[in-house]
């Protein structure tokens, strides 16, 4: 029932624990598939991913939101769910979404932990319990039924940053979006990298000038400007 969709680049150093922890974590019988759209790897994603049990597609262009649109064209199950590569869905998390989706909801995500114990985000993560959008964060990942995901046009490939809480807002409308209250496990190595305090000022930074207005070109200069050796 479920299509498992993880964008790629550049991700061997984590890509093969996810695929591992998914068919580990989930009910096998209800992973239709598990597939790593690749943006044009220059390390061993590719190879770990196929090795690890993946379908591993080629996407003609790099980008998340044109990733994962490219993906739920070729995706086989009835639900998608996008996850993050250096992201953990928690236990028995096909059941949880398939319980979800048959109690009436269209979309939903669960909740964030990090892998770094730090009052600051677990202060972050306190938060995505919240249902306004604004506590949306990517690393959350998402599910959502073929159907809605249809419904409200895919990703907007216009979109380079924030792209997940854009389409949060359009699925709202499709359909009930429910927060699951288990958590992911996502990396902290942004804020390991970069700093926690200084990484998660740019993020709210990021944030403001798209409720501003701004543009995605903007918005995507002024993350590169800040932090220009991460991948986006």
């Amino acid at each position: 029932m479920i299509s498992v969709i993880i964008p790629t680049y550049n991700e061997s150093e984590h890509i093969e624990k996810t695929i591992k922890v998914i068919f580990a974590n989930g009910n096998r019988k209800d992973i239709t598939e598990v597939i790593v759209v690749d943006g044009g790897s220059t390390d061993a994603t590719v190879q770990k991913a196929t090795a690890a049990g993946a379908r591993v597609i080629m996407s003609n262009k790099k980008g998340r939101a044109v990733q994962l649109n490219y993906a739920a064209t070729l995706a086989t199950g009835s639900i998608f769910y996008f996850l993050h590569a250096d992201t953990l869905p928690p236990p028995n998390f096909t059941t949880n979404i398939i319980h979800s989706v048959q109690a009436g909801n269209g979309s939903g995500c669960f909740l964030l932990r990090f892998d770094l114990n730090n009052w600051f985000l677990q202060a972050n993560c306190w938060f995505t319990r919240f249902a306004p959008t604004f506590f949306r964060f990517g690393d959350q990942s998402l599910f959502v039924t073929k159907e809605n995901f249809a419904k409200a046009g895919g990703y907007n490939e216009e979109y380079r940053v924030l792209e997940d809480q854009e389409i949060i807002k359009r699925l709202k409308k499709t359909g009930k979006f429910v927060i699951i209250k288990k958590p992911v496990l996502t990396s902290a190595r942004k804020y390991v990298s970069h700093g926690i305090y200084k990484t998660q000022g740019i993020f709210y930074l990021i944030y403001a000038l798209y409720r501003l207005g701004f543009s995605q070109n903007r918005l995507v200069s002024t993350y590169k400007k800040l932090i220009p050796e991460e991948k986006i």
